[in-house]
Formats: C-alpha cells, sequence, structure tokens
C-alpha cells in the first residue's frame, strides 16, 4: 500500500529537515485537525484545498477563541505541509500561499513595582537555615537579574564577596555583575553559617542546595518562589524570570544604559535587552489612559 501524503511529508520532517520528534508530532497534528475540517465542511482532500478554504479555517479557529499565537502556528503547519507538496510536484500552487498569520498581541514580561520587590524580599524569615538560604537566594537574583538556570549553576567559587562580584558563566560566556551591599550580607551570612550546615558533602561545589544538602533544582527553586509570593499576597504571576526582568527595567528607569544592562543579562543582542523599553513605554501609556481627564 502506498504511503500517504502525510506519512511521507512526516518522513521528509525527520529524514531531510532533521525536526525533532516532538516537531513532527505536532505538525502533523496540525495538518490532520485541517484535513478533518476539510471533510466534515468541504467534503474534500487535503489536495483538493483551495485559497479560499485555508483562509476560512483559520479565521473560524480565531472566532472560535483559538489565541493568534495558535493559529499562526496552524497556518505554518498548513503551509509547510503544502510546500512539501509542491516541492514534490504533486501540486503545482499551494493552497496556503498568501493567507496571512494572524496578528499576535506583543505581551510584556510581568514587572514588579519597587515596593512589591520590596515586599517580596522580606518574605524569607532569617530565623532557620531555609530562612537565610532563600533570603539569600532571593537578593541575587534580584541583584543580578541572572537566569533560573544559571542561578541553580553557580558554584561557591563563582563568589566574590570582598570585591562584591559574581562571576556567571552560560555557554561558555563569562560575565562579572557588581553586588549591592545588602545582598552581599545575605550571602556572606549564608556562605560562612549556613550552607556548611547544608551540604551533604565537603566536596559539594554548589552555592545553593536544598535541605537535602544536594545542588538545588530548577523545580524545587519554583517551588521556592511561589510559597513566597502567596506569602507576600502579590497578585502578578511571579516566575523566576520576573525578578530578572524587574531588574533589568528598574535600572533602565533609574538611568542605567541599555548596553550596560545587555552585558549584565549576557544578551549576546542588543534587540532582546530592548524590549525593556518597549516595557516602560507601554507602563507609561497605561498610566496616561488611566489618568489623564480627556484620555
Amino acid at each position: 500500500m502506498p504511503a500517504s501524503d502525510l506519512e511521507r511529508y512526516g518522513a521528509y520532517l525527520t529524514g531531510e529537515k532533521h525536526a525533532s520528534q516532538n516537531t513532527v508530532t505536532s505538525y502533523l497534528r496540525d495538518v490532520k485537525q485541517f484535513e478533518t475540517y476539510l471533510q466534515t465542511d468541504h467534503h474534500c482532500t487535503l489536495r483538493e484545498a483551495d485559497n479560499a478554504m485555508v483562509t476560512e479555517y483559520m479565521n473560524g479557529m480565531l472566532s472560535r477563541g483559538k489565541s493568534a499565537a495558535s493559529v499562526t502556528r496552524y497556518l505554518a503547519s498548513v503551509k509547510s505541509f503544502y510546500n512539501f507538496l509542491v516541492s514534490e510536484q504533486i501540486l503545482t500552487v499551494n493552497p496556503a500561499r498568501g493567507v496571512a498569520a494572524a496578528k499576535v498581541e506583543r505581551r510584556y514580561p510581568e514587572i514588579l513595582t519597587s515596593k512589591e520587590v520590596e515586599l517580596f524580599l522580606e518574605q524569607p524569615q532569617c530565623v532557620d537555615a531555609k530562612g537565610y538560604r532563600d533570603h539569600a537566594m532571593l537578593e541575587l537574583l534580584y541583584a543580578t537579574g541572572i537566569r533560573v538556570s544559571e542561578l541553580i549553576s553557580l558554584n561557591l567559587e563563582d563568589l566574590n564577596l570582598a570585591a562584591g562580584f559574581l562571576r556567571c558563566a552560560n555557554r561558555g560566556k563569562e560575565r562579572m555583575i557588581p553586588l549591592y551591599h545588602t545582598a552581599v550580607k545575605a550571602l556572606s551570612d549564608y556562605v560562612r553559617t549556613i550552607r556548611p550546615q547544608l551540604i551533604a558533602d565537603s566536596e559539594e561545589t554548589a552555592l545553593f542546595v536544598n535541605m537535602s544538602g544536594e545542588r538545588m533544582s530548577r523545580q524545587g527553586f519554583w517551588k521556592i518562589i511561589k510559597y513566597y509570593q502567596e506569602r507576600a499576597g502579590i497578585e502578578k504571576d511571579i516566575t523566576p524570570h520576573t525578578l530578572r526582568h524587574s531588574f533589568a527595567v528598574h535600572l533602565l528607569e533609574n538611568g542605567a544604559d541599555l548596553r550596560s544592562i545587555q552585558e549584565m543579562l549576557g544578551h549576546a543582542d542588543i534587540s532582546s535587552t530592548q524590549i525593556y523599553t518597549h516595557v516602560i513605554k507601554h507602563q507609561l501609556k497605561d498610566v496616561y489612559q488611566k489618568a489623564h481627564p480627556r484620555a
């Protein structure tokens, strides 16, 4: 029995495009959903679809509440499938060609105000080992804006408390980030008094360890963030990345230049850092709309 168009397309994605299994599964699922729509609403096959049917399908999903980002992905899957059929000379024209992607509403990262950051950082109580450790981790995260993956990868030797600097290495690149006094104090208390009590092995190199004395995991840190968000009563959805975003915006608001922030965040391209200027403009526009009597 000859292979179907979808089966051959799946083999092409795997063999020639070297796509991951997740990508192949996702693309095939999207095209199969489009095929079901064609059979149900137009009683035709994938090869018989035309431009109007593709457009109607995408618009229909938007009207049923699918997000613009999801519809854009569906369209990309369908276009890719038909590009394959054209390349195989099964079709002469891609019926999805010219269909516009849904406009994706730009989502800005969640930012904490300075007061919310203060409230959040005050939550760990320095009365036991867990409190001292958590206080040091949160202060370090806001002081440096490093990623959670970088935080849990830190080793004791990456800290230079005497000089007030942190060394952060990621993907073969190294950067030095200054630490403010409160963070240095929190880290000093943790490193000198608490960490020696927690580590299970004297040879342990991890800066931050869990209560079993082993390197902190991403999941473990996520739970810590959520615990203190609940304690602080902050309604915004705080993730480990929220403090990174807040760090960047607060520096920008207080006069830091983009290049310096790019360096501290470890962005390869400054366009990644420029999102924070848009965040500030977006916040100003929001304040204006709410506060101006004629807005």
